[in-house]
């Protein structure tokens, strides 16, 4: 089984995209593949199931669907930071519970790809944000870089919060989110020089949000050592 941290450099920045194109990439080697979204906030009822957009992208990415408990064990209503979605709702995230699920999607494919909420380092609770249940999962981080203006500032200071987390940087991904960026190409120069990983395939524009049609643009990354 492989597994890997999806982390991005801010929200909004098509992390389930990239994401999603990920798992078809995957399923395209003939591997089976899962998506999981440990906290989700933002969800609505759609036909009889209480759901996130996201998680509800990533079931349909995936081999087979697992069941939302695993898929997604936290579910919180407001589109809100989750920290504070939970607190709404009355929800305490209990890591313990996304280690349970996680442990039990291992068991049922060949990868499992694991999206976080918004950047890196987004508060979960008091003490405990999304860096550290990756640091808990034990898992290579891939970074979706949103490549628009500031994103070099961005991405440097994320890798540098993954390597303080002692974990491993897979591999970047540069999602073309904003069409009209000025100078991309040196953009890009410039964070494949000063970034320490491989870039695994940049994204083009998609207005559409077709994420099996750009697979092919991706490589899978291999599992990097812990820094520490």
């Amino acid at each position: 089984m492989t597994a890997f941290f999806i982390t991005g450099t801010d929200t909004e920045i098509g992390k389930t995209f990239v994401t999603c194109a990920l798992l078809h990439a995957v399923r395209a080697k003939g591997l089976s593949a899962l998506g999981m979204k440990p906290v989700a906030a933002g969800a609505e009822m759609v036909k009889g199931e209480f759901i996130n957009e996201d998680a509800a992208r990533l079931r349909a990415a995936g081999s087979f669907d697992p069941g939302l408990a695993l898929l997604n064990p936290i579910c919180l209503a407001s589109p809100i930071a989750p920290h504070i979605a939970a607190a709404e709702d009355g929800v305490v995230i209990e890591p313990g519970k996304i280690r349970e699920a996680f442990a039990a999607l291992k068991k049922q494919a060949d990868v499992v790809l694991v999206e976080g909420v918004g950047g890196f380092r987004v508060p979960l609770g008091e003490d405990y944000d999304t860096a550290d249940l990756a640091r808990d999962l034990g898992l290579p981080v891939i970074l979706v870089v949103g490549m628009r203006l500031g994103c070099i500032n961005h991405a440097l200071l994320t890798a540098e919060a993954i390597a303080a987390r002692g974990l491993g940087l897979a591999g970047w991904v540069a999602n073309q989110i904003d069409p009209a960026m000025l100078r991309f190409d040196q953009n890009l120069e410039a964070l494949t020089r000063r970034l320490s990983a491989p870039l695994l395939g940049v994204v083009p524009f998609q207005p559409g949000g077709d994420a099996a049609a750009v697979a092919h643009s991706l490589k899978f990354p291999v599992q990097p050592a812990r820094t520490s």
